[in-house]
């Protein structure tokens, strides 16, 4: 499942189900003591959707006022969770542990788990760095079904003998 994904040297991975009482939702840790990651998947595992902020934006006037920029996203089985989890505590341990950083930039760990927990190649410390940069193009979307021919006002009608 973590095949592809960026390697946690001398922090072991440990996967934990959660158990959930109203509804499933994503939680992880990285223990800097403990020199661990851990992950916990939702159990009993439903598909679920997060709403994932990842910037923010200053709003005009007086005092540090701002907007939370969100991206939703629906989580439709396990793998998808593990590596959105994995990649997110993996950003917060390259953070400390390779840039000296504090690791508690979670806007810029959501970024890059945000990115990369669909791809199918390999996810490298490149793109950690642009993850870091707040512009960034927008993420591969997963396949979904066909759109349906549309207009802007109404679909498009069916073809003759189709009824």
């Amino acid at each position: 499942m973590l095949a592809g994904l960026p390697p946690s040297d001398g922090y072991p991975v440990h996967v934990k189900p959660l158990r959930w009482r109203t509804r499933p939702h994503l939680a992880a840790y990285t223990s800097f003591d403990d020199r661990e990651i851990v992950l916990q998947v939702p159990r009993p595992f439903l598909p679920f959707g997060e709403i994932v902020p990842y910037a923010a934006r200053r709003l005009p006037g007086q005092g540090m006022r701002f907007v939370w920029l969100t991206e939703g996203i629906t989580l439709r089985d396990e793998r998808e969770v593990i590596r959105y989890l994995f990649l997110h505590e993996w950003m917060h341990f390259w953070l400390r542990e390779v840039l000296g950083r504090k690791g508690k930039a979670e806007t810029a760990c959501e970024r890059f788990a945000l990115r990369n927990y669909l791809r199918e190649d390999l996810v490298t410390e490149a793109d950690a760095r642009l993850a870091l940069k707040r512009k960034l193009p927008l993420p591969p979307r997963r396949e979904e079904a066909p759109p349906v021919a549309a207009t802007l006002f109404a679909l498009d009608p069916p073809a003759a003998g189709a009824i």
